[in-house]
């Protein structure tokens, strides 16, 4: 390409047969006399090139591309265009495609479960003997309505498992209508609040016309305490749509249709919290609870799930089922199953005692961790969790020691003291002040020992947790359950309260700030007091301390066993 300097002189010397000028461009072409041709940039309004031309009598061409232009601008006009008319159909597919999904909130299909799939029978079910004898009259009333229509009895409209996750409400609801079987719906409460307003009523006018069409037949809402929960209990009180919707349901329940021959059973873990307009006779007439199972229901849970897997002739299930108090089916079920993935990673054939217990380690302590080298730091966790062991043997009414390990969890970095509580005690249900005076002494067990062992200056911070529970538990005696000399008081209702609305807005205290400041002085007199008796107990004990600490620390685990015959021995 030749530059403009040089076209300048071609164009003098006569070298040039013709010009095209592109002004819009700044270009002009040139075509030499030996048929070769060159585009060179020009410089604005340039003059030069025309009188150069004039001069030497060059054919001269102004070209100023109008077509071209022309057609590159209704090029862009139409390409605009285009994307313009492309996003509005992009965004009304998209609109479209919204409301396709909003009307399926209305449109949603009920969760019908097949009959033929209801395989669940009571046979199935283990250490819910008093819950399964209760739900048996349902099988009745929905298979045999006339014994009870006869003598004039009203079949009941709904019953409540009420109980603490996992000990099995879902499980006995499958189990009715297998029994029944009748068509039997499923689903949980959540999926009746949606995204617009009024979607959760009109769902549960749908479901309950089903229902009422194939009667008799079973309404399953799990967690119903999602809708269920007491209304007004919102700052700015409330007619939202969980609200509406649960007004619906208490209509369709108990209202002026005829609803005769379905049976409305739901399950929930927070009966404390549910309206009392849905648990009045009438809508849920029966509260069936569904609670933690005792030893031999474990025992019973525990061979349900061993069906299928292949223990060793070691192993006890009643041994466990001891073992386990305070577990729940769903707990029991997982332990086994924790059990063969351990067997399986060991290359094993039969799951035996030692791989049942440390499942039960994962549940109870969490996943264990490498232990820690440094051998002073050891030496602390092992006089601390020795103080609590110590201290527990040495107490009245109090849960047995079960294992003590120095090993660090995902749960503890100082170790662990597990106990085991006295099946007697769980299944009262009553708590005493000594066994919580008991509690509180044993939780400041390895404060003491660590008092004992090391000096006042030299305490650390493992005891935190301890001393956390040990806090709960003092004040929990004062302002709960009047074992003090304060007097027989109880906390604020208010605190307790799980509506912050209603806590919010409430404007009675019920106790005066001189009480609070007493409550406080008792506490610390409590705790005070209670590290003081776990001293007395450690002090004759200190010569044998350090020798269970060595061993401890070689050993890192230690059962109730093994410890009493460490603590027994004469070379002590």
């Amino acid at each position: 390409m030749s530059s403009y300097s040089n076209l300048i002189k071609d164009i003098s010397s006569g070298q040039i047969d013709s010009l095209v000028l592109f002004p819009t461009r700044r270009e002009v072409k040139a075509t030499y006399k030996d048929g070769t041709t060159s585009i060179i940039p020009i410089f604005p309004n340039d003059q030069t090139i025309l009188r150069k031309a004039q001069e030497s009598d060059t054919p001269l061409t102004v070209n100023y591309l109008k077509f071209e232009t022309a057609s590159a601008s209704i090029f862009a006009n139409f390409g605009f265009l285009f994307i313009l008319i492309f996003g509005m159909l992009f965004f009304i597919r998209k609109s479209v495609d919204l409301a396709n999904k909003s009307f399926n909130f209305f449109n949603k299909q009920n969760k019908l479960q097949d009959i033929d799939k209801l395989t669940t029978t009571f046979e199935d079910i283990a250490g819910l003997n008093e819950a399964v004898e209760e739900i048996k009259e349902i099988v009745t009333f929905l298979t045999q309505p006339e014994l009870f229509e006869k003598l004039g009895a009203r079949i009941p409209k709904g019953f409540l498992l009420a109980g603490p996750p996992g000990t099995g409400k879902t499980l006995l609801s499958r189990a009715i209508a297998g029994e029944a079987g009748v068509p039997f719906y499923s689903l949980s409460a959540s999926e009746f609040v949606e995204l617009f307003i009024g979607v959760g009523a009109s769902r549960v006018r749908s479901i309950f016309n089903e229902a009422k069409k194939n009667s008799p037949s079973i309404i399953f809402i799990d967690e119903i305490d999602a809708i269920g929960r007491q209304r007004g209990a919102g700052v700015g009180g409330g007619n939202d749509e969980r609200e509406q919707t649960l007004n619906q349901l208490l209509t369709e329940i108990d209202g002026f249709s005829d609803n005769s021959g379905v049976v409305v059973i739901a399950a929930t873990n927070r009966a404390d919290i549910l309206d009392s307009a849905l648990t009045r006779p009438g809508r849920f007439d029966r509260t069936i609870d569904v609670t933690l199972p005792d030893r031999k229901g474990r025992l019973d849970i525990l061979s349900i799930h061993a069906r299928h897997k292949p223990l060793a002739d070691e192993v006890s299930l009643n041994e466990w089922a001891i073992r386990t108090p305070g577990f729940s089916g769903a707990d029991l079920n997982n332990l086994l199953n924790e059990a063969a993935i351990i067997t399986a990673r060991n290359n094993k054939k039969l799951i035996g005692n030692a791989e049942i217990d440390h499942s039960l380690d994962r549940l109870t302590l969490g996943l264990t961790r490498p232990g820690i080298s440094i051998s002073s730091k050891n030496r602390v966790i092992a006089y601390h969790q020795i103080g609590k062991a110590l201290v527990s043997l040495n107490l009245p009414n109090i849960e047995k020691i079960d294992k003590i390990t120095i090993l660090p969890t995902s749960n503890k970095i100082e170790g662990n003291t597990r106990f085991v509580s006295n099946e007697e005690d769980l299944d009262s249900g009553l708590i005493t002040k000594s066994y919580l005076s008991s509690r509180l002494i044993r939780a400041l067990g390895g404060r003491a020992a660590e008092i004992l062992i090391f000096g006042i200056n030299e305490i650390t911070q493992i005891s935190s947790n301890d001393l956390t529970e040990a806090t709960y538990i003092a004040r929990e005696m004062i302002t709960r359950y009047g074992f003090s000399d304060l007097g027989l008081i109880t906390s604020d209702l208010n605190e307790s309260s799980v509506f912050l609305g209603r806590s919010l807005l409430s404007k009675n205290k019920s106790r005066a700030e001189k009480t609070y400041r007493e409550i406080d002085v008792k506490v610390i007199s409590l705790l005070k007091n209670a590290l003081q008796e776990a001293i007395n107990i450690l002090n004759p004990l200190t010569f044998k301390i350090d020798k269970i600490a060595d061993i401890l620390i070689d050993e890192e685990t230690l059962t109730l066993n093994r410890f009493i015959e460490i603590l027994e021995s004469k070379n002590n």
